[in-house]
């Protein structure tokens, strides 16, 4: 009868202790969920091809201390592109790229769906240019960089490792999806946002080019 009793005191000791331990982690450690508006443009090209770029389902669960310093941030970002085209007749193909631009300390608004990062020296206007694939980035105040979501290892004409950042489409449109991708950043000590892009490349019978649309800025901390 004793043994019982002084387990059932051990076992309320042990979860006393528990619980004063869960009360003591601070507040700023709790993840974020942020839900997003994602997006959507709608394009009409010289030849009279309407194209249609959605962002859809777009969210963010943010960790703003990893590690427990105000100079790393972490998030999980989801969302799905879609592209829809129309009035090609036949042809039509294309690329879709989608990736994230993050700023320290800088404004990464712009200008609505087509903007791109304002005061940035080392963001070249273009979502298609000068960026990487990986979402662990090291940036000071004043920086941005921007990465692309998609990295699909393949061989190259020659056999050799080639690594592809797009998801081609034909016909009338395509999609890509993402399910927590992560954001780490490091170095910067003011506050961080971060924002998603989908560039499109469109290929018609009779034209080229690029439309980009922009996903509303959020807070990493």
């Amino acid at each position: 009868m004793s043994n019982r009793k002084y387990s059932t005191r051990l076992g309320f000791g042990a979860v006393a202790s528990l619980a004063l331990a869960l009360a003591a982690v601070p507040a700023s450690a709790a993840d974020t969920f942020v839900p997003l508006p994602g997006g959507e443009l709608v394009e009409t090209l010289s030849d009279g091809t309407v194209v249609t770029v959605r962002l859809t389902g777009e969210s963010a669960n943010i960790n703003p201390s990893l590690g427990s310093t105000p100079v790393h941030r972490n998030a999980w970002v989801s969302g799905s592109a879609q592209v829809d085209v129309a009035g090609t007749g036949s042809g039509a193909g294309g690329l879709i790229i989608p990736g994230y631009v993050v700023g320290c300390q800088v404004n990464i608004a712009g200008g609505g769906v087509g903007g791109g990062v304002e005061g940035a020296s080392d963001w070249e206007g273009n979502a298609s240019a000068g960026v990487g694939t990986s979402g662990e980035l090291s940036l000071g105040p004043g920086q941005a960089r921007s990465f692309y979501i998609l990295d699909r290892e393949k061989a190259d004409d020659f056999g050799a490792e080639d690594h592809k950042v797009y998801n081609v489409f034909s016909g009338t449109g395509g999609s890509v999806t993402w399910s927590d991708q992560t954001i780490g950043l490091t170095g910067c000590g003011g506050y961080a946002q971060a924002r998603a892009f989908v560039s499109v490349e469109i290929v018609t019978d009779r034209v080229t080019s690029w439309v980009t649309l922009w996903g509303q800025p959020f807070s990493l901390g």
